[in-house]
């Protein structure tokens, strides 16, 4: 039934005739305010009748070239399939017709040309043949091929003008006895004729008969004869022979004019030739339209024939229009017609639909009784085994939590003998970088650990508010006077700002002291040396609002929407924590039923905003407590969330008697500590330079030319391995080995660390011997590489694949300039420069990496190597060697040949 369905559809579909195809035909007209061209017009619309469905898009440039070229391109940005033109002037227009040619948009150039033979067609009269025919029955009949004529013009420089003056001169030479006195430029139009002619006003009255370009000008030049008394003498003939009131046929019937010369306007033949290229049909390139001399002799006929034509286009125009309204009777009779038969199809599909849909429903209650039944069964198995799962989360949670309590054990008897090392004042001098590090870290461990305790006591609620009445100001003073040193070693301005020296709050100190510490502790951390933070407390209505403000790195949108979530770390740029800190401190806060909150925007500062209900109506009876609970001692507090902050002191070992360092090595790591570890372990051997991001890094290598990269994977501002492929893919630093370090060990992921063109790959934690052994087999490696490259000319061309394909690439089109220019005596350093397109410093260390010589070593042994060979294989004058080589002075040349190989040029050659 639904095949029925849609056949039906498909019949109707295809039974609807196929409509005319659809064209867009633009016509763009110099002028239209003479009769002629409105002429041209009337004949492009009666022929466009016959196919309704073309769009026809006309625009009139009334006389101004640079308006037309407008108004044919806005033509060109609508579609346009076809275009069809008469120009104002020939020259200005050529630059837009081949414009439209060019882009496959026929072309048609009507009445005049265009400068360029680049159109599709042309429709128009012959101007020279019209000028000549003029000339000839002026002669002939009006003359008797003796007497004195005129000429009045078109415009300068339109075609037709040009064409039909060189017609009429032409032809007048054929008669001696005729003699042209006068040419003037009426421009088209009746003031123009009338005002050059008035100006010849004298020699008219020797003029027997005047030649004017269009009926227009004839008509005007009449008027002057007149006016001078001359009208009876003189005779005009014009060209165009339009029908209507006033045009040419009218006054050749009237005898104001002697004559015209048919001129055809083409918009018929435009039409049918723009059809004919539309439909890929052959046509005529060039349509010469043809011409006749209308006079008192077949005036009569012409009018007859117009009036004729014009019934015939009335008759048309009242038949398409019957048909038009024939065939939308048609197609709503079809409309309601397919309507009613596919409402028939509708009901017997549907009706078909709605008995197979009862049958299956049946089939499908009966099936759904089966499920519903194992669906009770699975629920009452996923409810115990969510119990089982439960309990196992529970006892894995407790697990959790009873060896985080244990870590606290080791980290005591770690922290404890340690702080007797630091007291050491021997080992402080032996290690004391390595004893702070140590001591820096195991803080950081055991803020951590206790982070995750008091994240787990507020999950199972057991984390007991034991809240008392206090002054709030006394108790933040007091925490902030414990940041103030480190603040002062910054220079940044921390103060706590309150208009009251007392607010009584009711809150818990050992657990509002830890949101305190983190809020603080992250303003220092990412507030810039010379900056503030300024602690704002103020009671506003039944709260107490604490305004922690600093003017440090803020945050993006991004980052503001997700700060508070459990282990979410901002892009900061600055060391990177755990993500627990603000989100503890808002379960902290919570416990207070206060509220946190942050403003911040990048660049300009964070905002954080801690609000605390005054009173204690909103704290249950075991919530408070009349006297402030013991407090946790506020020193070890303070260590936990400071010492992470404190500037490492760093005991460097006197370098006088450390060895000069040929290579150097550019790590790149965010993790300051870890930073200042592998400068410290590296700066004995190499030379260090650091970097903390991927821009940095990758200024330092372009500058720096390190002998190795040593880099993080994970950088605030990209990674390593987008670092690695970079610096791989530049031929500046492609040559440097580079080594990644990274958290992430899966085989994937060192996989993609490989393919980044990465030298190595180390996990952490990493052992450094691994490292530096790793270190000095690539620069060892390197430098193998280096000997290769700098030996014998001759072995060049069967260099290993072991270098990559960039720094063969560069050894190889540094080596073909410099080969190409050995005769050249002048070859500098800067034209080496210029060819390869670097500076001069960055070609020297990459020579200097790659080669490990000097450019200008590299040229002078180049060339000597070169006079070896020429010495010992070709029969050349050592002068000429010598001159061959780039090498002007011939003692010169013999002294740096024996520097180099021991004996002199004339020496080596006789043992040849």
């Amino acid at each position: 039934m639904i095949t029925l369905f849609f056949l039906i559809l498909s019949i109707f579909g295809c039974s609807k005739k196929k409509e005319d195809e659809k064209f867009v035909i633009g016509f763009s007209q110099c002028v239209a305010s003479d009769h002629w061209r409105r002429t041209m017009l009337d004949e492009m619309k009666m022929e466009l009748s016959l196919h309704p469905a073309t769009e026809f898009l006309y625009s009139d440039a009334d006389g101004n070239s640079n308006r037309q070229i407008k108004q044919v391109r806005e033509m060109l940005r609508q579609n346009i399939d076809l275009l069809i033109i008469s120009p104002n002037e020939a020259h200005p227009l050529t630059a837009v017709v081949e414009e439209a040619y060019n882009k496959g948009i026929p072309v048609i150039v009507i009445d005049r040309k265009t400068s360029s033979p680049h159109y599709t067609a042309y429709v128009g009269a012959n101007n020279y043949e019209i000028g000549k025919m003029a000339a000839d029955y002026m002669a002939n009949a009006v003359l008797k091929r003796k007497g004195t004529v005129a000429e009045v013009m078109g415009l300068p420089g339109s075609s037709p003008a040009i064409e039909r003056s060189k017609g009429f001169t032409d032809e007048l030479k054929k008669y001696p006895d005729i003699k042209l006195s006068f040419q003037v430029y009426g421009n088209w139009i009746s003031e123009g004729a009338q005002k050059q002619l008035y100006q010849h006003a004298k020699q008219l009255k020797n003029v027997d008969a005047i030649f004017a370009h269009n009926d227009v000008m004839a008509l005007a030049s009449k008027n002057v004869l007149s006016n001078l008394a001359l009208d009876r003498k003189t005779k005009v003939i014009g060209v165009d022979a339009l029908p209507g009131k006033g045009a040419g046929l009218e006054l050749v019937g009237d005898k104001i004019l002697t004559g015209s010369l048919l001129y055809p306007t083409g918009g018929k033949e435009a039409i049918n030739t723009a059809f004919a290229i539309l439909g890929n049909k052959s046509f005529a390139r060039e349509n010469i339209l043809q011409t006749v001399v209308i006079d008192s002799t077949n005036v009569q006929l012409m009018k007859m024939q117009w009036s004729r034509i014009n019934n015939q286009q009335k008759d048309i125009e009242r038949q398409q229009e019957l048909l038009e309204n024939q065939l939308e009777i048609y197609d709503n009779q079809r409309l309601v017609l397919n309507v009613i038969v596919i409402t028939l199809v509708l009901v017997v599909v549907f009706g078909g639909i709605a008995f197979h849909s009862l049958l299956e429903n049946r089939k499908i209650n009966k099936s759904l009784e089966l499920k519903n039944s194992e669906i009770l069964s699975q629920r009452n198995q996923l409810i115990e085994m969510s119990a089982k799962a439960e309990a196992a989360t529970e006892m894995k949670l407790n697990f959790f939590t009873n060896i985080s309590h244990e870590f606290r054990t080791p980290l005591t008897l770690i922290l404890s003998p340690l702080e007797d090392l630091l007291k050491n004042e021997k080992l402080r001098s032996l290690a004391g970088n390595n004893l702070n590090l140590i001591n820096k870290n195991v803080f950081r461990l055991l803020k951590l650990v206790n982070q995750l305790i008091d994240y787990r006591k507020i999950e199972h609620q057991k984390f007991n508010l034991r809240a008392a009445e206090g002054n709030i100001v006394a108790f933040l003073r007091e925490l902030i006077e414990n940041f103030k040193h480190i603040a002062k070693k910054r220079n940044i301005d921390l103060q706590l700002l309150s208009d009251k020296n007392e607010i009584m709050v009711w809150f818990d100190a050992n657990i509002l002291d830890k949101v305190i510490f983190n809020l603080l502790s992250n303003a220092l951390k990412f507030t810039s040396d010379n900056g503030h933070i300024h602690i704002r407390i103020r009671a506003v209505e039944a709260e107490v609002e604490i305004l922690v403000e600093d003017n440090g790195v803020g945050m993006t949108e991004d980052e503001l929407k997700n700060i508070f979530d459990q282990f979410y770390q901002a892009d900061s740029g600055y060391s990177r924590g755990s993500g627990l800190g603000l989100s503890l401190s808002k379960e902290l806060i919570q416990l207070h039923k206060g509220t946190i909150s942050v403003l911040s925007k990048k660049w300009e500062g964070t905002t954080f905003t801690v609000n605390l209900p005054l009173g204690n109506a909103h704290l249950s009876k075991p919530e408070q407590d009349t006297q402030q609970e013991k407090r946790t001692r506020l020193y070890d507090q303070l260590k936990i969330y400071t010492t992470d902050m404190e500037p490492q002191q760093e005991f460097r070992k006197e370098e006088v008697f450390n060895p000069l360092k040929e290579q150097s090595i550019l790590i790149i790591e965010d993790n300051q500590d870890l930073q200042n570890y592998l400068r410290e372990k590296f700066e004995y051997n190499y030379e260090v330079f650091t970097a903390a991001n991927v821009t940095n890094g990758t200024h330092e290598a372009y500058e720096k030319i390190p002998d190795l990269i040593i880099s993080d994977v994970i950088l605030p501002d990209g990674s390593g391995t987008e670092l690695a492929n970079k610096l791989k893919n530049d031929f500046r630093t492609s040559h440097i080995p580079i080594i990644l370090l990274t958290a992430r060990g899966s085989i994937e992921q060192q996989i993609n660390g490989i393919q980044s063109m990465a030298d190595l790959y180390l996990t952490k934690p990493f052992n450094f011997d691994y490292l530096t052994a790793n270190v000095e087999n690539l620069i060892r490696n390197r430098g193998i590489l280096k000997e290769h490259y700098t030996s014998d000319i001759t072995n060049t061309s069967t260099k290993k694949s072991t270098a990559s394909l960039l720094d063969k690439k560069f050894i190889n089109d540094f080596s073909g300039i410099v080969e190409h220019n050995l005769s050249n005596e002048d070859f500098s350093v800067e034209d080496l420069c210029k060819a390869i397109g670097i500076s001069r410093i960055q070609l020297y260390r990459k020579v200097k990496a790659l080669l490990n010589c000097s450019i200008s070593d590299y040229i002078l042994n180049r060339r000597l190597k070169k006079a070896k060979y020429y010495l010992g294989n070709e029969d050349y004058s050592i002068a000429e060697v010598s001159y061959m080589v780039g090498i002007s002075s011939a003692t010169y040349f013999s002294t740096i040949f024996k520097a180099k190989y021991g004996v002199t040029p004339s020496e080596f050659k006789k043992t040849r």
